[in-house]
């Protein structure tokens, strides 16, 4: 079984933004940290954004969003 990271999803993780809410306009690794666990308590969106927000609550919670820096837009 391969356990690498999917480049495409640091991509998508990196340059989508959050389409609603508070934090509306925001590349999605740029939400705070609080807001993104607010999420993976409460329940996560219907959608796309489910899983994105999956996965970046992951990302956060273990430190990881170095990983996401070279995909980001410049």
């Amino acid at each position: 079984m391969d356990t690498a990271p999917d480049p495409r999803r640091f991509l998508a993780l990196a340059t989508t933004r959050m389409p609603f809410g508070k934090y509306q306009g925001r590349l999605l690794v740029d939400l705070p940290e609080p807001y993104v666990v607010w999420y993976h308590r409460a329940g996560y969106p219907a959608g796309d954004m489910n899983g994105l927000l999956r996965e970046l609550y992951e990302v956060k919670v273990n430190g990881l969003e170095p990983l996401l820096d070279r995909f980001k837009p410049r």
